[in-house]
């Protein structure tokens, strides 16, 4: 703890600490520099931010061909057969006759159950699904103490390919519940069984009161697995399941249908989809270029240099959030990097795409199918999109559309438009990142980060200078302290000696 000014009745400690203000004005511009590069930096990432958003709308939507073979179905009797699109590519309309629909195997007990668990405690299975062609082994172990109701459970916890119930069936002759044990198989169709050439098991499962064809389980005669019949185009085909697809169609059939009875099931462009992923990337295009083109044009205050803690200090907070505003405003003001990323980016949007007779007539522009530029140059080169004409040209060839968006060529007019912004965004996305970097780079990685540490290392130099020299200053006013004593001890002295002479 220093305390001066005792002999002089100086304040020691406000004196120095103004002569340590005007020492600390090149640090304090050191610090003043380092923020305004951070204010930078961080305006160059979240350029690169937006860039990376955009680029995600072009991958997520424009960029992907099943995007633009979107389908809309319809039925003519949803209550008996429905249908949705997966990766048709022509508009059609098919009839489809319901004869037949799958049904599920059952497997069903017949008199009284005894339930006596075999001596090895395990049961043996041979299962084949109805649209399986392998055979495959099931085991389940069971307990001297295991009860009916856990053996159904064990079974609906196997991979026995069963969902087993204990139906409790009131007997009028013995006037009480009786157990009834029922196996459904969990998929439709024929074909599927369940044998048993373990003699334990089938005795066990005899015992139950389940039915053999020899080795096979036999179904209940009112419930055998059964593949759905139908007729698609006057074609005729069976079907394991009451769900399948066909052509690129997935087809669910739920009722049958009368006899002479089609459905007819009618396949055309997702208009409204396609438009509105085509406006999310056009949405997303016009914040991007106004986001950059507002960093480009911004006012830059250089008056206003980055307040410090000393100024702060003296400050109220809105007074400080207003000068702040003021002094970052402007980081990036005509930077070359985003100016010319801009400028490609409408580059790669206006030319027109050219590869030979690859390319359909009509669709080579944007403009030509209805997605053009603001007439008002304030808007700066955002897109507009004539939503009547889009749709026209999305219902007229919607794969044209996206070979616009995405054809694939060696040069740059011969690639698609969303490829071209890609390239763009990816090129001036590294540009950036070489000047300042992104949030998992290190300083020495980009130029703004070397440029920060070199000021980091200065600023460190300095705080080092500016100790030593208020220890200087504090060694010169405590000599001057006790100089000053020491002429006050004289004069004192000399004081008494003259007193003591009179």
């Amino acid at each position: 703890m220093r305390i001066g000014g005792l002999a002089s009745g100086m304040d020691t400690n406000q004196i120095i600490s103004d002569l340590m203000k005007a020492e600390r004005i090149p640090l304090d511009k050191l610090i003043q520099k380092k923020q305004l590069l951070e204010w930078q930096r961080d305006d160059y990432r979240n350029m690169n931010k937006a860039l990376a958003e955009l680029d995600t709308v072009i991958f997520d939507g424009v960029f992907k061909q099943s995007a633009f073979l979107k389908k809309t179905l319809t039925s003519s009797d949803n209550s008996k057969v429905t249908a949705t699109a997966l990766n048709a590519s022509a508009n059609t309309t098919s009839t489809v006759e319901v004869i037949d629909l799958a049904k599920s195997a059952t497997w069903k007990t017949t008199g009284a159950v005894a339930f006596a668990p075999p001596a090895s405690g395990s049961l043996s299975f041979v299962v084949k699904d109805p649209d399986g062609t392998a055979e495959r082994t099931v085991n389940i172990s069971l307990a001297p103490t295991d009860t009916v109701d856990d053996f159904v459970a064990k079974i609906n916890g196997s991979n026995l390919g069963v969902t087993a119930m204990n139906q409790k069936i009131y007997d009028e002759v013995s006037k009480e519940y009786k157990d009834t044990i029922v196996f459904s198989n969990n998929k439709t169709g024929a074909g599927g069984y369940i044998n048993i050439t373990d003699s334990g098991t089938k005795t066990f499962m005899t015992n139950l009161g389940f039915q053999f064809n020899g080795d096979t389980l036999t179904t209940d005669p009112l419930n055998r697995g059964t593949d759905a019949v139908v007729k698609i185009n006057g074609y005729q085909m069976q079907q394991k399941s009451n769900n399948f697809t066909l052509n690129g169609i997935n087809y669910t059939l739920k009722n049958k249908t009368n006899t002479g009875e089609a459905i007819s099931i009618s396949t055309s462009t997702d208009v409204d989809g396609i438009f509105d992923m085509i406006k999310k990337f056009v949405d997303k295009y016009n914040e991007v270029i106004s986001k950059i083109n507002g960093e480009l044009k911004e006012e830059r205050y250089r008056d206003f240099a980055p307040l410090t803690d000393e100024q702060k200090e003296a400050m109220e907070e809105k007074e400080i959030d207003l000068w702040e505003e003021k002094a970052k405003s402007g980081m990036l003001r005509n930077d070359s990097i985003l100016s010319g990323g801009l400028s490609q980016m409408r580059s790669d949007l206006y030319a027109g795409l050219k590869d030979g007779t690859a390319i359909t007539a009509g669709f080579s522009q944007l403009a030509e199918i209805g997605i053009t530029t603001s007439s008002n140059y304030l808007d700066r080169g955002k897109l507009v999109i004539d939503e009547t004409k889009l749709r026209e040209k999305i219902q007229e060839n919607p794969t044209a559309v996206y070979e616009l968006f995405n054809h694939n060529g060696t040069t740059s007019e011969s690639k698609g438009i969303a490829r071209r912004l890609r390239d763009t965004i990816k090129n001036t996305i590294g540009k950036v990142e070489e000047r300042a970097g992104n949030s998992s780079w290190t300083n020495q990685q980009f130029s703004l980060g070397r440029n920060l540490s070199d000021i980091a290392k200065s600023m460190d130099r300095y705080e080092d200078r500016l100790t030593k020299i208020e220890d200087r200053y504090w060694r010169q006013f405590t000599a001057m302290e006790k100089a000053v004593q020491q002429a006050n001890t004289q004069s004192s002295y000399l004081m008494q000696q003259f007193s003591g002479g009179v």
